[in-house]
């Protein structure tokens, strides 16, 4: 094997954090990235997947091998009825739907009344938005345009409805194994959260990867700290505190670097909407990073990822792992617990 090659997947410690080399030539550029240009409508017209259509055998492999430890970080907020939210949507409520004392009070379900066991069980309804906690935006989570169409040029008209989406929904959203990155913006300026409306450059993007040491890969998702999640608590009910540490973010320029310049496969943070918010002055919409990611580009968002102990173990690069519900119809894959192993 040529020495270059050899060097190349020898994986290298920097800085504390695991990185991983990649093949020379063609492996090095995941299939439908072009530098400058990006993923977008390019996997064909009936594609409901987008940019993770890259993910292959060979990708999630390298993931997986960028564990050396075997260490386990929950990337998941706890989550209740009082938890923030953003407004947009609706809360969340768990209601008691069998309780052991109900069914033997009632003692026609299952045969409870005649079990010589006393056997009982308790089960929940749950009425919840999709789009609350530690979620994934589907494809089709956001549309614009008089058509509201959304990616790959799906339009409420046919293939929307009053059922749930019929195209992007969450149950599209493949099982996902990446090669994953923490860009710490608030660790590398030495604070433990960055002020409100703090918009997030590639400067400043540019900035926090030197200070680690790391480098994003074609094809790797790309997380981006605020600081947001240290003052969630056991299920984030201090909304005052919450709203404003929500309002930092990137701006639609940082989101054209790390997809077009980089190669990221998915955006995630860790606030509730990825962006700075209000956006800047000039912007087209409320949520610009979200219309170039999901709809232009097809790449998915990743929010309210607890980026706290990866932060604090100085941990930039590790295999990342989420699973998210099929519940068909859906707009985000939610009641998620993502992890990074390392």
């Amino acid at each position: 094997m040529d020495m270059k090659k050899m060097l190349c997947l020898v994986p290298l410690a920097l800085f504390g954090c695991f990185t991983l080399g990649y093949t020379l030539g063609d492996s090095a550029t995941p299939k439908g990235w072009q530098k400058g240009k990006g993923w977008g409508w390019i996997w064909g017209k009936d594609d409901e997947v987008g940019a993770l259509n890259a993910m292959t055998d060979a990708t999630r492999l390298a993931a997986v091998s960028l564990v050396k430890q075997g260490k386990v970080y929950d990337l998941g907020l706890p989550y209740d009825r009082e938890s923030f939210k953003w407004p947009g949507h609706s809360p969340g409520e768990v209601m008691t739907f069998r309780s052991p004392e109900g069914v033997k009070r009632q003692g026609d379900v299952a045969g409870v009344a005649t079990d010589p066991s006393g056997s009982g069980w308790h089960s929940c309804a749950l009425f919840i938005s999709d789009n609350v906690g530690t979620q994934i935006d589907g494809l089709g989570h956001v549309t614009m345009g008089a058509d509201n169409h959304w990616y790959n040029g799906f339009t409420e008209a046919l293939a929307g409805g009053d059922f749930g989406l019929r195209k992007c929904d969450a149950a599209s959203i493949p099982p996902i194994v990446l090669s994953g990155v923490l860009i710490d913006v608030a660790g590398s300026k030495k604070l433990e959260s960055l002020p409100p409306h703090y918009a997030i450059t590639p400067r400043d993007l540019e900035a926090a990867l030197s200070w680690e040491g790391v480098h994003i890969q074609p094809g790797d998702a790309v997380f981006v700290r605020t600081g947001f999640g240290r003052y969630w608590g056991k299920n984030g009910s201090d909304h005052a505190r919450l709203k404003e540490a929500d309002t930092p973010g990137i701006t639609l320029e940082s989101a054209k670097w790390l997809v077009e310049e980089k190669g990221a496969v998915l955006l995630g943070g860790d606030t509730s909407g990825l962006e700075v918010q209000p956006p800047p002055e000039g912007s087209k919409s409320f949520m610009p990073c979200h219309l170039y990611l999901l709809v232009e580009q097809g790449v998915p968002i990743g929010e309210f990822h607890n980026l706290e102990a990866l932060a604090q173990d100085r941990v930039y690069r590790f295999c990342y792992v989420a699973l998210v519900n099929k519940i068909r119809g859906a707009a985000a894959g939610f009641t998620m617990r993502p992890i990074a192993m390392r």
